[in-house]
C-alpha cells in the first residue's frame, strides 16, 4: 500500500472533563505524537500487517524531527523536504467521548514542491498494489493534486482510494478514482455546499449516506463509501447502494482517525482482490475497533475480527 498523505502535523491530544469555551481550563493526560490522516492510514496498515509506505512533506527542522518520530514507530516514510515548519493540531477529548479538533493549515508550498512530491509518489508506485490519497492538501498545492496522483496510479495499472473533501475530492472524481471514502458531512459538503463538519450519526443517516454515495458515483467515482459515524456506512457501486451498520463498541477511547482506519482496511482488502462491498465490511469493523484504542490510527485486529 502506497499512501500519499502530504500534510503531516504534530498532534497534541488532551483530555478534559468538559470543554467550556470562554473559560480558563486545565488539560490532563496530554500526549504529543506525529499526526495527519495519511500517517493514521499507515499506522492502521501496520496494525493490519500490510506493507505500506507513506509519502509526506517534511517542512523545516520540525518536519525532520517529525520524520524521525515516524520512523521510530516503524512506519516506512519517504519524506519530501520543503521550507517552513510543520503544522500542529490540538485534539481535546471530553469525558463523554466528544472530540474537538483544531487544525492548522500548514506552510504554503513553493511552485516546484508539488512536482517533487508527485515524482516521489510516482517513483514508488511499482512497489505497491494500491494508492491511497489521504487528508488535506497543503496551502498552494494544486487543487487537482490528488486527481493527478490518481492519473499516475492508473497509468501504472494501480487502483486508487481517495479520502479527502472539497476541491481535492472533486478533482479525484474527475479523474475516475476507483473508491472514495468521505464521511457524510464531507460528501454533502461537496455535493450540496453544506459546511457542517459534524459526523454524529443522525436518524436519517442511512438514506442521506446512500444518496450521497450514489451521487459520488454519478460524479465520476467507480465506487463510493460514505461513512456516518456510529450509524455505519453506505456503499455505492453502479446504480446500487448497500448499507453496512456499525457494530456497538464497549468504550470510546479515541474517535480520532476512525475514518482513516476504515480507509486503510478498505485499501488493504482491495489490494488483496476483494470486492468493494467486502472491503467496506472490513473497513467498518476496523474503524469500530480503532475507537477503542488510545492512539489515532491504531487498532486491535482481534477486535476487528470479532466485529466482523
Amino acid at each position: 500500500m502506497l499512501i500519499a498523505g502530504p500534510n503531516l502535523t504534530i498532534d497534541r491530544t488532551s483530555t478534559i472533563p468538559a470543554l467550556r469555551p470562554g473559560e480558563v481550563l486545565r488539560l490532563s493526560d496530554v500526549v504529543v505524537t506525529p499526526g495527519g490522516k495519511g500517517l493514521n492510514v499507515a499506522r492502521a496498515a501496520r496494525a493490519l500487517g500490510v506493507p505500506a509506505m507513506l509519502v509526506a512533506f517534511l517542512p523545516g527542522r520540525t518536519g525532520r524531527a517529525t520524520g524521525e518520530l515516524i520512523a521510530s514507530e516503524g512506519v516506512r516514510l519517504a519524506g519530501v523536504t520543503v521550507d517552513g515548519e510543520i503544522r500542529s493540531t490540538a485534539i481535546i477529548i471530553e469525558a463523554d467521548g466528544r472530540a474537538t479538533v483544531l487544525n492548522e493549515p500548514g506552510p504554503p508550498l513553493a511552485d516546484e514542491d508539488w512536482m517533487a512530491y508527485e515524482a516521489a509518489v510516482g517513483a514508488a508506485l511499482d512497489e505497491h498494489g494500491v494508492l491511497v490519497c489521504s487528508g488535506s492538501l497543503p496551502p498552494a498545492a494544486p487543487e487537482d493534486g490528488y486527481g493527478r496522483l490518481v492519473r499516475r496510479a492508473h497509468a501504472n495499472a494501480c487502483p486508487a482510494v481517495v479520502d479527502a473533501n472539497g476541491p481535492a475530492l472533486r478533482s479525484a472524481l474527475g479523474y475516475g478514482v476507483d473508491v472514495v471514502t468521505p464521511n457524510l458531512a464531507e460528501a454533502e459538503g461537496l455535493l450540496h455546499g453544506r459546511a457542517d463538519e459534524s459526523v454524529e450519526a443522525s436518524p436519517d443517516a442511512r438514506p442521506r449516506s446512500e444518496a450521497a454515495a450514489l451521487a459520488l458515483v454519478d460524479a465520476g467515482a467507480r465506487a463510493a463509501i460514505v461513512t456516518a459515524a456510529a450509524a455505519g456506512a453506505a456503499i455505492a457501486v453502479g446504480t446500487e447502494a448497500t448499507w453496512v451498520p456499525a457494530p456497538r463498541v464497549e468504550e470510546v477511547r479515541n474517535p480520532i482517525g476512525a475514518g482513516d482506519v476504515l480507509t486503510a482496511a478498505v485499501a488493504a482488502a482491495i489490494e488483496e482482490g476483494a470486492e468493494v462491498i467486502e472491503a467496506a465490511r472490513r473497513g467498518v469493523a476496523a474503524a469500530a475497533a480503532s475507537v477503542e484504542a488510545p492512539l489515532a490510527g491504531d487498532l486491535l485486529v482481534e477486535r476487528m475480527t470479532e466485529f466482523l
